[in-house]
């Protein structure tokens, strides 16, 4: 009896170090909008570093990247547009986001922004 208890207790203890590591990590079911966030974060941090935007500024700026870019990706997906009628699309959802971001900003980061549209952005051209 006492080996059977001695058996019983390390299979249970076995079964408790095996089952964690045959758990897959929590992940998000659509890869895709998984890459929309991280690239919304990324949008989002190199706007606050360079507006030096509040926290309360992020947290409302942020869903309205997610939008963006969501919608964006929809377009680029979208295989009946030319790539004149893509990019016409692209540019009115970069343009509504841009508005609707500059509701959040104060006067000198609405420069600041002005300043940043002007200069080249060579990741997005691939430069």
């Amino acid at each position: 009896m006492k080996h059977f208890r001695l058996f019983a207790t390390g299979a249970m203890l076995n079964f408790a170090l095996i089952c964690p590591a045959q758990q897959t990590p929590d992940r998000p079911a659509d890869p895709g909008k998984q890459h929309q966030q991280s690239a919304a974060d990324g949008h989002l941090r190199a706007l606050s570093e360079r507006l030096d935007l509040s926290a309360d500024q992020q947290v409302k700026i942020k869903p309205l990247l997610e939008q963006m870019l969501a919608a964006s990706e929809k377009v680029r997906q979208d295989g009946s547009l030319s790539n004149e009628a893509r990019q016409e699309k692209e540019k009115s959802l970069h343009g509504k986001a841009d508005k609707q971001v500059r509701k959040f900003l104060n006067e000198e980061q609405k420069r600041k922004l002005d300043q940043l549209e002007q200069e080249p952005h060579p990741a997005m051209h691939g430069n």
